[in-house]
């Protein structure tokens, strides 16, 4: 932070003291973790909480709001840039993968996912590095007197702030280190809870379950060897010794988890999770003027919208030629998000924008099907808005979202490394005439509605929660105390083994003993 920018940052901290509300530090993700971050802030802003948001001054999303918000610009030093090029280049490495065969994807995936985790790791440590070396901006911090710090964790800046400052902590989850976040605080059994990226449900037969005890496995290694080496200077250099970064993601008060049952897998929960999957979705608004005509012109087709969310503006050409080529053959009319070179076999029934309002066009009547990347965000406004979903995976957690809706029969997925334009089409057609998709969401769109509290009011009431009560220890498990061997219970294992084999030892013993002593007398009687 700029010497400069510390009268001003005096003067806001001091207003923000002073007001009724809750005074919340936020440290979000950018992105589209921070699209879903932001609905809940305007949702706290509207109870007269006081929020300050701490970004990096090379945050894609995350601007200064001074109408919601209030922002701390910090100053990294990255050491790699992670920008539209790097996804560029997961994207190709990802349609590279897609190639090759079962055993060796597994091989190079488990590569990948340590060089991009070690990529995020070290950005998220030039962050929080930045704050906790600036000795003026961590005092104002202090004297700031912040009931909580809210924060998504998936990378880990925010979680090492708040135990800094020791405030009480709220995350927004999904993801954390190597996988889904029910694994730093819940049983995760691998016979029937999928992990990370696996393409597998929660029924898997033997091979299945041996390549999910695996990567079970390869997570645990790619934690310990990749991620928390990472923090281990950083530790040492500001907090007590002996501090645990795995004991610090577990101690968050209440985990506000994105994740509605009726799109994932049912599994172990504990009484500190709260579920706001599809918090941010909510009833379509009034369209602009123009996009208005153009979902009317559509007629009794209607619209097919298309996106590939925040991070991928467009495909590789010949890929992006063949989807076009395929729309221009369906009668219903297209609304695509699109960045890059216009596709060569663009037809006159699709438009293309840099940015639509993508909630209010899913739920416009004249909409039929969502063609999609698989981005949670996208997926649960698909099923709020019951509209039936043509997905084209390409990162990260899309593989795990399409295969769940798949699973429910709401989607239809498609390999983008091979795709044709015919076989596009044929998805496409199938999507829109076939009743069953359009049943299957409806069916998942009324499950998902039909709760006692709207997720972001959940999510809401829980954080004013932590701010009433100054945290909610009372709710945290035991176990995030216990070290690894004691929550397994290897420890008593290895006792009752001792015993066992101790009594076992002395029973052999004593009958060599006895029949010792039998042999003796026997041959004394003789």
């Amino acid at each position: 932070m700029k010497p400069k920018q510390l009268p001003s940052l005096t003067c806001l901290l001091f207003m923000i003291c002073c007001c009724l509300g809750g005074n919340i530090l936020v440290l979000p993700e950018d992105c589209s973790h921070w699209v879903n971050m932001k609905v809940i802030l305007r949702k706290l802003h509207s109870h007269n909480h006081s929020i300050t948001v701490v970004r990096s001054s090379k945050s894609w999303y995350i601007q200064e709001n001074p109408s919601i918000y209030s922002t701390i610009t910090v100053n990294p030093i990255e050491t790699e840039d992670v920008g539209a090029d790097y996804f560029k280049m997961l994207i190709e490495r990802s349609l590279e993968l897609q190639k090759m065969s079962p055993f060796f994807r597994f091989i190079e995936q488990q590569k990948d996912i340590a060089k991009v985790l070690n990529v995020f790791h070290t950005g998220a440590l030039q962050m929080v590095s930045v704050i906790l070396e600036d000795a003026a901006l961590v005092k104002l911090l202090r004297e700031a007197k912040f009931d909580l710090l809210l924060t998504d964790p998936a990378f880990s800046a925010g979680v090492l702030l708040a135990k800094f400052l020791h405030l009480p902590m709220v995350y927004n989850v999904r993801w954390l280190n190597t996988g889904d976040a029910h694994m730093k605080i819940a049983p995760s059994p691998p016979s029937y809870v999928p992990m990370y990226n696996s393409l597998l449900h929660d029924q898997m037969n033997f091979l299945q379950r041996t390549e999910n005890f695996m990567r079970y496995l390869f997570s645990i290694l790619q934690e310990r060897y990749v991620i928390l080496p990472i923090y281990s200077e950083l530790l040492k250099r500001h907090f007590p010794p002996g501090a645990d970064l795995l004991k610090m993601l577990q101690s968050a008060d209440i985990w506000l988890m994105r994740v509605d049952f009726v799109f994932e897998f049912p599994r172990p929960s504990m009484p500190n999770v709260v579920y706001i999957g599809g918090f941010q979705c909510q009833p379509a608004q009034g369209l602009p003027t123009e996009l208005e005509e153009f979902m009317q012109s559509s007629g009794e087709h209607g619209v097919v919208i298309m996106s590939l969310g925040t991070v991928v503006g467009a495909l590789p050409s010949a890929i992006t030629d063949a989807i076009a080529a395929a729309f221009a053959k369906i009668p219903q009319k297209v609304l695509w998000r699109f960045h890059g070179e216009r596709p060569s076999t663009l037809g006159n029934n699709t438009l293309l924008l840099e940015w639509f309002p993508q909630n209010d066009l899913l739920g416009h009547p004249k909409a039929r099907a969502l063609v999609t990347h698989g981005g949670s965000n996208g997926m649960y406004e698909a099923i709020y808005h019951g509209l039936p979903v043509l997905a084209l995976p390409l990162l990260f957690d899309q593989f795990d979202n399409v295969l769940r809706m798949q699973v429910r029969g709401a989607a239809r997925v498609l390999q983008v490394a091979t795709l044709t334009s015919q076989e596009f089409l044929e998805a496409l057609k199938d999507i829109l005439e076939n009743p069953l998709y359009r049943s299957s969401i409806r069916k998942l769109s009324a499950l998902h509605r039909d709760q006692p509290l709207a997720p972001l009011e959940k999510a809401t009431f829980w954080i004013e929660y932590v701010i009433r009560h100054k945290g909610a220890a009372h709710l945290c498990p035991e176990g995030i105390n216990l070290p690894w061997y004691s929550y397994h219970s290897l420890d008593v294992l290895a006792f009752l083994l001792t015993l066992t084999v101790i009594a076992l030892l002395t029973s052999i013993y004593v009958c060599k003993l006895l029949c010792c002593r039998t042999s003796i007398k026997k041959r004394k009687v003789e």
